[in-house]
C-alpha cells in the first residue's frame, strides 16, 4: 500500500499530476481542491496517497491533507460511489461545506456537484448523515455555525423524544434562525403538541 509520496512535481494536468519520486515517476490523481494548492513545477510536495487495486490497473490518488483522503474513502464506501464522483465532490466543494451539507441534509448543495443527480445527492446524505462526526469531529462541527448547531441539537432532541424527522423539520422551520436550544426544544414541543 503506498500512503504518501514526496518528490518532485514534474507536470500538472488536471486532475493528474506526475510526481517524480527518486526517478520513479508516480501518475496521481487529485481533487481540484488539492491541485490548486500544488507548487510550481520542479518544486517539492508531499501528497497523502489512496491506492485503489481494480481488474483495469492500479490507481494512486493525492491529498493535500488527511481530512480530504478520509473524506474521500468515506464517499468510495457508498453505494454507487466511484473514485470519479468521490474526487469531483471533494473538487466541487470543500470539506467543511460537504460537512454542513450532510448535517442540515441539503441535497440542493451536492447537487450542484458535476455528475451528481437528486437520488445521488440523497445517497450521500444518508450514508454519510453518521459518519461525519465519527471520523472528523473537527469538521462536523466546525461546519455548523451557532445557529446551525443550535437547529441540529434541536432536532436530535426531538427525534431522540420520539418524532420522526418530517415533524422535527416542520417545527425547526417555525421557529427563529436564532432561537437558543432550550428555548427552542419548548417551542418545537408547544407546535407539535398543537398538531
Amino acid at each position: 500500500m503506498i500512503g504518501r509520496l514526496s518528490g518532485t512535481l514534474l507536470a500538472k494536468n488536471p486532475p493528474q499530476i506526475l510526481l517524480d519520486v527518486n526517478g520513479v515517476g508516480y501518475e496521481v490523481e487529485v481533487p481540484m481542491s488539492t491541485f490548486y494548492n500544488l507548487p510550481n513545477l520542479g518544486e517539492r510536495v508531499i501528497l497523502i496517497t489512496h491506492l485503489a487495486v481494480r481488474e483495469d490497473g492500479h490507481f494512486l490518488y493525492g491529498f493535500a491533507t488527511e481530512d480530504e483522503r478520509v473524506t474521500f474513502r468515506q464517499l468510495l464506501k457508498i453505494s454507487g460511489i466511484g473514485a470519479r464522483t468521490a474526487l469531483a465532490v471533494l473538487s466541487g466543494m470543500s470539506i467543511a461545506d460537504l460537512a454542513s451539507a450532510v448535517a442540515l441534509q441539503e441535497a440542493g448543495r451536492l447537487m450542484k456537484v458535476p455528475g451528481i443527480g437528486k437520488k445521488t445527492a440523497e445517497r450521500l446524505l444518508l450514508e454519510l448523515k453518521d459518519k461525519f462526526a465519527k471520523v472528523l469531529p473537527g469538521v462536523a462541527a466546525a461546519s455548523l455555525s451557532p445557529a446551525h448547531a443550535a437547529q441540529s441539537d434541536i432536532a436530535h432532541a426531538l427525534l431522540a423524544l420520539g418524532y420522526n424527522e418530517k415533524e422535527a423539520g416542520a417545527a425547526l422551520k417555525q421557529l427563529p434562525p436564532d432561537v437558543s436550544v432550550s428555548d427552542g426544544i419548548r417551542a418545537a414541543l408547544k407546535l407539535l403538541s398543537k398538531g
